[in-house]
């Protein structure tokens, strides 16, 4: 019998988020040479206000360095940016279902409102 493997469904890793859609806003996200997952943790790159992967050893620092939002749906690989939604503020995540995330990231989102749960 073959078995399929069911990928991470979008908004998955939310365990609560504010009234209406106060937690959420339309994002850009910068172009990418690989697919993003729900629940990448992003940056928000200075140059341009796009957000890209959290990276925290960026050389020279552009904005990814800091988390600024959790992605709320996968993303594929693009040449161009891409609009999306992301999780800005005042919710609840599972830290499992969280990717690329460590824990100066955690001190991120939590200063955004967002609390990561275990």
């Amino acid at each position: 019998m073959m078995s399929k493997t069911e990928g991470r469904h979008a908004g998955e890793f939310l365990l609560s988020e504010a009234n209406g859609t106060r937690s959420r806003e339309e994002i850009t996200v910068a172009a990418n040479a690989a697919a993003l997952p729900s629940g990448q943790v992003l940056g928000k790159l200075t140059a341009t206000g796009e957000y890209a992967p959290y990276n925290p050893v960026a050389e020279p620092a552009d904005g990814s360095e800091t988390v600024a939002a959790v992605l709320w749906a996968p993303v594929a690989p693009s040449e161009s940016a891409q609009r999306t939604v992301g999780i800005v503020r005042d919710a609840e995540v599972i830290e499992r279902l969280i990717t690329g995330l460590d824990a100066s990231g955690k001190a991120d989102l939590l200063n955004r409102g967002i609390v990561v749960r275990p």
